[in-house]
């Protein structure tokens, strides 16, 4: 409910908007990127900072560029999550032309029949954004797989 009416009092209720703002922040996404920076040694930075890097500098010249992968992993997660998500248009976008893919899908199932060819057509169709992300993203999802088994 808090988030309904906050996004209503927003003037987002009814608009794709409503569903990128609710996904952009999750509380997967902040402990992903925290343990993630937990792991980076503190001596970059003090080294960074001897060098008279002010801490923005720090963070778009060290800290940034070390977290590709662990941004990629996130957008990668965040979008498929979203992509899949039935109930968060429902409850968010009313009109037709809103509607996500995951609800027009859910269109084709009627009650006494379904088209089993065109929900198996549509559910191909829909994998094809997914999968676009992922092999765009693909080099550093792996790279943040292969480094995090690495000591030292």
């Amino acid at each position: 409910m808090p988030q309904f009416i906050l996004m209503r009092s927003m003037g987002l209720y009814d608009t794709l908007w409503a569903i990128v703002v609710l996904q952009s922040f999750s509380a997967f996404g902040v402990f992903l990127m925290r343990q993630f920076y937990q792991g980076i040694p503190t001596e970059l930075c003090e080294a960074a900072r001897i060098d008279g890097l002010s801490e923005y500098g720090i963070w778009a010249r060290i800290m940034l560029p070390l977290s590709k992968a662990a941004i990629a992993t996130l957008v990668i997660f965040t979008f498929v999550g979203t992509w899949n998500d039935y109930m968060g248009p429902m409850i968010y976008l009313t009109r037709d032309f809103n509607k996500t893919v995951q609800v027009g899908l859910k269109r084709f199932i009627q009650e006494n029949s379904s088209d089993y060819h065109l929900i198996m057509a549509v559910s191909v169709c829909s994998l094809l954004p997914v999968s676009v992300v992922f092999l765009a993203l693909q080099k550093y999802f792996i790279q943040g797989i292969a480094t995090t088994g690495l000591k030292g």
